[in-house]
């Protein structure tokens, strides 16, 4: 799914559903955020989002708990999950939507290049998707953000059709 097509195809699921979106995000940047709302319609669902670069963000801004934080490192896939979650939370949202990882050009706490999470938060369930991507520095910020945004569509197929209620 390219870009495009990804964002806009979460943004009208939830204009359907009359459902909201917060992200929080690390290695994006804000990128995720900035192609959400190139999508026309995106003020009715869109609430907002964290740029959480530096590690203390994570747990001051977004609610990561600082004991992941110290144990793992930015960089795993309880802290997409917690990301997703206050994203979620703290911008008052029906789903949130995180992403964090290594885009390079150098691995960070022993993590490799590439080495990716993404997390979707729901009403029913948080989802946590592991990547192992390659290329650029731009390119794995690319791919991450097409990632997070084409789970964020799969969770909303699965979690059922129709406008919440």
């Amino acid at each position: 799914m390219d870009t495009g097509v990804a964002a806009a195809a979460a943004v009208h699921a939830l204009v359907e559903r009359r459902q909201t979106l917060a992200v929080a995000e690390s290695l994006t940047g804000g990128l995720l955020a900035a192609t959400v709302v190139e999508i026309p319609g995106v003020s009715s669902v869109f609430r907002g989002g964290l740029v959480v670069y530096a590690t203390d963000l994570k747990h001051s801004l977004a609610g990561v708990p600082e004991d992941l934080l110290a144990d793992r490192g930015p960089v795993d896939a309880d802290v997409a999950k917690a990301l997703a979650e206050g994203a979620r939370a703290r911008c008052g949202a029906d789903w949130g939507l995180a992403t964090t990882g290594v885009a390079g050009p150098e691995p960070q706490d022993g993590k490799p290049v590439g080495m990716v999470f993404v997390a979707v938060a729901g009403p029913g369930r948080t989802t946590v998707q592991e990547l192992k991507l390659s290329g650029s520095r731009a390119d794995v910020r690319h791919e991450t953000m097409v990632s997070a945004l084409s789970l964020l569509v799969d969770e909303l197929r699965e979690s059922g059709e129709g406008p919440a209620d």
